[in-house]
């Protein structure tokens, strides 16, 4: 059945002819916001393991962690090839021979046919997109970068760091050396109107993004956003507010920006809300659905073609 967007998962079986599916890995990096050269604690929503990283055998090599979950993505999957994810915290953030070292052990792994690296942008220094650039020559690369909003109030409210001017030199840096880009961003930041979240994904149309992730906004145990939300001080959008949500960013973007996620699904052992989350495959089912019935397809409301 053909989706009525571009889906990154149907991109990479055309390409490699076979099932390929990314493995999380944890490299042992840090970020500049935690334990970094700024000494903050954190992103508000990232918890003690980084934000989204549950699973990941930390006490392996990174060979061992691809290798376990080759294991599990071919049992589960039945997916022949794989691409390393380098997901925890900010991996681009250390010397560039340390990043090459880390990178070459993941390609060394038999059947890797890519990596993913995610970081932060302002972590993405001209050597090392200067790698990442000679990496893609070899191999299916992204970068990916964790935006969240191009709204500066709430990037110092979420405690990021930098503002929407750095996320735009980074890419702009990127292009320059070529390396592929995947965006994230959140849906449902408290403090956000639905015509601010909706000029997110103008600009991510504006700025041609190759791929995007679409979090919903879900709080997690053992954060800053996870001591607010027990408070009572912030609210989390129902279903259906985020299914109609997601449409709506769905049909702004460029048409061939490729759609590596569309929901979010917290860890079931800390997640604290909204529950309707982990119900993954109904919220996207809920998703086609609402295209089907307004009759569109992804691109079709794009203000920059």
């Amino acid at each position: 059945m053909t989706k009525p967007y571009r889906l990154y998962s149907e991109a990479l079986k055309q390409q490699f002819g076979c099932r390929v599916h990314k493995i999380s890995i944890d490299a042992g990096f840090t970020c500049p916001n935690r334990g970094g050269s700024r000494q903050q604690p954190g992103c508000l929503f990232c918890d003690p393991q980084g934000s989204g990283a549950s699973g990941i055998a930390r006490r392996l090599s990174i060979a061992g962690q691809l290798e376990q979950g080759k294991e599990v993505m071919r049992r589960k999957y039945r997916a022949s090839r794989f691409i390393a994810y380098f997901q925890p915290f900010s991996n681009t953030f250390g010397p560039v021979e340390q990043l090459r070292h880390c990178y070459e052990q993941a390609l060394a792994v038999s059947d890797v046919v890519g990596l993913a690296i995610g970081t932060r942008p302002d972590c993405v220094a001209e050597p090392v997109l200067a790698l990442l650039a000679e990496l893609q020559r070899r191999t299916d690369l992204w970068l990916e970068l964790g935006l969240q909003s191009c709204h500066d109030r709430t990037l110092a409210f979420l405690r990021r760091g930098h503002d929407y001017a750095c996320f735009l030199d980074a890419v702009a840096r990127a292009r320059r050396y070529g390396v592929r880009l995947c965006v994230h961003v959140i849906l449902g930041l408290p403090g956000e109107s639905r015509d601010e979240m909706l000029q997110l994904a103008d600009e991510m149309a504006r700025l041609r993004v190759d791929g995007i992730k679409i979090h919903l906004l879900h709080v997690l145990r053992g954060t800053a956003l996870g001591d607010l939300y027990e408070q009572g001080a912030i609210r989390l959008l129902e279903q259906e507010a985020y299914v109609q949500l997601a449409v709506d960013f769905l049909e702004r973007l460029q048409p061939d920006t490729l759609i590596q996620r569309l929901t979010g699904d917290g860890p079931r052992k800390t997640l604290l809300a909204p529950s309707w989350s982990l119900n993954k495959w109904e919220v996207l089912n809920a998703i086609e659905q609402e295209m089907a019935r307004r009759g569109s397809v992804q691109g079709c409301r794009c203000r920059y073609r």
